[in-house]
């Protein structure tokens, strides 16, 4: 059994612009245990959803923009808390955080909420877990849209702005999450911002799964996530249902990730493909009311 941290709950009162009811599920720890995952569902339940998957070292409150804007529109949406961000327990061992983990923790996840026609929205880690979710559950997803995202299989240079990221990661003494988003937007975020960023991690014992996440991007070919990245895009090599890009214009560790999808999902072709202008690698913060537009636009252009 796990050992995990739970973030107290009177450090998410009263966040701005996050006025939204938490829900929670249990899901396998893969250890015998069980871990709570935190996720806002807002909308008509039995509308199609549209699932919000965040990255690092973020969680569901960079999508508090968007989500007022996709449920006007008629939408079920259904924002998730990675395991070790947000409202989410945090198991206390960086070991315990696997690539396969994250994966197998939402796979139980989805499996128990059961939903269909989904509409994935994806970002950062958001997509290394998402678009694998999509991959071993084709029959769940009816759209994809990726921004700022990947599904690397090591066999490519990440690029120089992430072999930084990743030393500043496991180097910096202080692993401030809402300093760290902050020097990853193209705005300066108010101070009350940052401190919901925070929020989640009281103190550094909570941010072992943050702390992590940079050292399982696989970025060789003997990475343990190779085969099944390599299996998911398979899939996605045949992937013939909607799928979109929207990634911003200011973000140097994914550029250039949209041009690939593009070249490789056959569900990309005849879609309006958008770069989103004046947005950083979170360009939820950035322009999360216009990335949320362009969902409800493909959406819509794309009827089941």
């Amino acid at each position: 059994m796990m050992e995990f941290l739970r973030t107290p709950d009177e450090r998410f009162d009263s966040l701005p612009g996050y006025p939204f009811a938490p829900h929670y599920l249990y899901v396998d720890d893969t250890e015998g245990g069980q871990l709570r995952v935190h996720y806002l569902d807002e909308g008509p339940a039995d509308a199609d959803p549209v699932l919000l998957m965040h990255g690092e070292p973020s969680w569901s409150y960079l999508y508090r923009k968007m989500i007022p804007i996709l449920v006007q529109a008629g939408h079920r949406v259904l924002a998730v808390d990675l395991v070790g961000f947000g409202r989410s327990d945090k198991p206390a061992r960086r070991s315990d955080y696997t690539y396969q983990r994250h994966v197998d923790w939402m796979q139980d996840w989805l499996g128990q909420l059961n939903p269909v026609n989904i509409t994935l929205v994806c970002q950062d880690w958001g997509g290394l877990i998402g678009l694998r979710l999509v991959a071993e559950n084709p029959q769940r997803f009816a759209r994809v849209v990726a921004a700022n995202t990947m599904l690397p299989t090591g066999d490519r240079d990440p690029g120089e702005a992430f072999l930084s990221w990743q030393k500043f990661s496991q180097e910096v003494p202080d692993f401030a999450a809402g300093n760290i988003i902050n020097g990853a937007v193209t705005t300066t975020l108010p101070q009350e911002i940052i401190a919901a960023y925070d929020a989640p991690f009281p103190d550094d014992s909570y941010k072992e799964g943050a702390r992590q996440f940079p050292l399982l991007v696989p970025i060789s070919t003997d990475d343990p996530a190779r085969d099944k990245n390599l299996a998911a895009w398979e899939v996605l090599k045949k992937w013939q249902k909607p799928f979109l890009t929207a990634f911003s214009d200011s973000d140097p560790i994914t550029r250039g990730g949209d041009k690939a999808f593009q070249k490789l999902v056959p569900g990309t072709r005849g879609q309006a493909h958008t770069t989103i202008e004046n947005g950083g690698h979170f360009l939820q913060e950035d322009q999360g009311e216009a990335l949320a537009r362009v969902v409800v636009k493909f959406v819509g252009d794309n009827p089941l």
